[in-house]
C-alpha cells in the first residue's frame, strides 16, 4: 500500500513570514513599535505649543474683534484650521523615510520657490512696504515660509553628497552658495528683511552640521553681514528702528518707536502672575501686532513671568530633542537638516523674543507655532514632522550589560 503525503504549497515551509496571520502581527509591531524619547519630547513640545498658541490668539483677539464688529472667534477659527491641518501632516511626514526626504530635496525647493514668486503676480499682496503675500480664493497665505524647510532639505541632501569634498572650498561654494542667494534674493526682492536672516541662519547651521571648516565661513558671513548693513542703511524704515534701540526714551513715540514702546510696557505691567488670562489692556487697539509679532507681550502680561517662563522652557525642552538626534544619528544628511531646523525654529524663537524686550529691532519674525499666521504654523509642524521621522532612524539603544 502506497502512501500519499500532501506538501505545504511550495515557499511555505521556507518562508513562514508570508502567512497572512503572521504578516499582519509583524506590520501591527511595526507600527506600534515603541519610540524613542526624542519623538515624544518634540511631538509634545510642539502640541503644546501649538494648543498655548491657540488660547493666546484667542485672547489676543476676540475682544478687539467683537468691537470692529467682527466675530470674536473668526481668528482662532482661521489659526485652528491651519493647526487641524498641521498636525495630521506633522504625524504623516513622520512616517516617511529618509530616503524619502532625499529624493524630494530637488523638487520641493523648486516648487517652494515657484511658489515664492506668485507675490510678484497680481495674486501679491503689499504689507507694510513688505510684498511677501498672496491672496487665493479669499485665503492669504505667505510663501516664502515653505522656503526655510525645502532650503533645509535642499542642503542637507546636497551637503550630504559631497561630504567628502567640502574640504575644498570651490565644493562647497558650488552648488549651496548660487542657489541660496538665488533662494534669498526673491524674498529680499519683496522686502522681507526677517524672513531673509533666518534663510541665511539656515544656511550657515546647515554648512556648520556638515562639518565644514570654521574658515569658509569668513566670506559668507561678512556677506551675510554687509548685505544686512546695506539693506539696512538704504532703508529709512529700516534705519529709523534700529536707532530705536540705542534711544533709551524712544522720542519718536508716534512712529518707529510705538510698537516696541507698547509691547516692552505690556510685558513688564504683567509682573510676576500677569492680568489674568484675557485681561490684556495692550491688546485694545494699542499693540497693533498683538496675535502676531507681539504675542509674546500678551503673555507677559496675561500670565506673568510664570507663564513667559513656561514658553520659554518648552523652547528649551524642543531644542534638546532636536539637538539629540543631531548628537545621536550616524546619517549626515539627518544631522545637517535636524541642525538647520533646529537652529531655525528656535533661533526664531529667540529673535521673536528678542524684539518684545527691544534686544533687537523690529523684524517681523513670528514666535513659532504661537504666533497668528496659518502658513507660519503649517510649515513650522511640518518640519517638526520632519524631525520626528528621523527621530524614528536613531540607533536602538543597547542594553546595559550586566554580570
Amino acid at each position: 500500500m502506497t502512501s500519499t503525503t500532501i506538501r505545504p504549497p511550495h515557499g511555505a515551509a521556507e518562508n513562514p513570514d508570508r502567512r497572512p496571520g503572521l504578516s499582519a502581527r509583524v506590520v501591527l509591531g511595526r507600527v506600534f513599535a515603541p519610540v524613542p524619547s526624542e519623538f515624544l519630547l518634540i511631538l509634545s513640545t510642539a502640541l503644546l505649543l501649538t494648543g498655548f498658541g491657540l488660547v493666546m490668539v484667542l485672547s489676543a483677539t476676540s475682544a478687539v474683534g467683537s468691537a470692529n464688529g467682527d466675530k470674536p472667534y473668526e481668528a482662532l477659527i482661521k489659526q485652528a484650521v491651519f493647526a487641524a491641518l498641521g498636525i495630521p501632516m506633522m504625524l504623516i511626514a513622520s512616517r516617511f523615510s529618509i530616503a524619502f526626504w532625499k529624493k524630494i530635496a530637488w523638487p520641493a525647493l523648486i516648487a517652494a520657490t515657484a511658489f515664492q514668486m506668485l507675490v510678484f503676480t497680481p495674486l501679491g499682496i503689499n504689507n507694510a512696504g513688505n510684498t511677501n503675500w498672496i491672496r487665493i480664493a479669499g485665503l492669504q497665505a505667505q510663501p516664502s515660509e515653505f522656503l526655510k524647510l525645502t532650503l533645509a532639505l535642499w542642503l542637507g541632501y546636497v551637503l550630504f553628497r559631497k561630504r567628502t569634498l567640502l574640504g575644498l572650498w570651490r565644493h562647497v561654494f558650488i552648488p549651496v552658495v548660487p542657489v541660496s542667494i538665488a533662494v534669498i534674493a526673491t524674498v529680499m526682492a519683496g522686502h522681507d528683511l526677517g524672513t531673509a536672516m533666518i534663510l541665511v541662519l539656515i544656511v550657515l547651521a546647515a554648512l556648520f552640521f556638515s562639518g565644514v571648516k570654521l574658515r569658509l565661513f569668513i566670506l559668507p558671513l561678512v556677506v551675510g553681514v554687509a548685505g544686512v548693513g546695506v539693506l539696512a542703511v538704504t532703508s529709512s524704515n529700516r534705519l529709523n528702528r534700529i536707532l530705536t534701540l540705542f534711544d533709551p526714551v524712544c522720542a519718536d513715540y508716534d512712529n518707529a518707536c510705538y510698537q516696541p514702546l507698547h509691547g516692552i510696557w505690556g510685558l513688564a505691567s504683567g509682573g510676576i502672575f500677569g492680568l489674568g488670562l484675557g485681561n490684556s489692556k495692550q491688546k485694545y487697539d494699542w499693540l497693533p501686532a498683538a496675535a502676531n509679532d507681539y504675542i509674546f507681550a500678551i503673555v507677559g502680561e496675561e500670565l506673568g513671568l510664570i507663564g513667559c517662563i513656561v514658553v520659554l522652557l518648552l523652547f528649551a525642552l524642543f531644542a534638546v530633542g532636536a539637538f539629540h538626534i543631531v548628537r545621536k544619528t550616524n546619517d549626515p544628511f539627518v544631522r545637517i537638516v535636524s541642525g538647520a531646523v533646529t537652529l531655525w525654529i528656535v533661533g526664531e524663537a529667540l529673535l521673536n523674543i528678542g524684539v518684545v524686550l527691544r534686544v533687537f529691532p523690529v523684524l517681523g519674525v513670528p514666535l513659532p507655532f504661537m504666533s497668528q499666521g496659518g502658513t507660519s504654523l503649517l510649515s513650522t509642524l511640518l518640519a517638526c514632522g520632519v524631525l520626528l521621522s528621523f527621530a524614528r532612524s536613531l540607533p536602538a539603544k543597547k542594553p546595559a550589560v550586566t554580570g
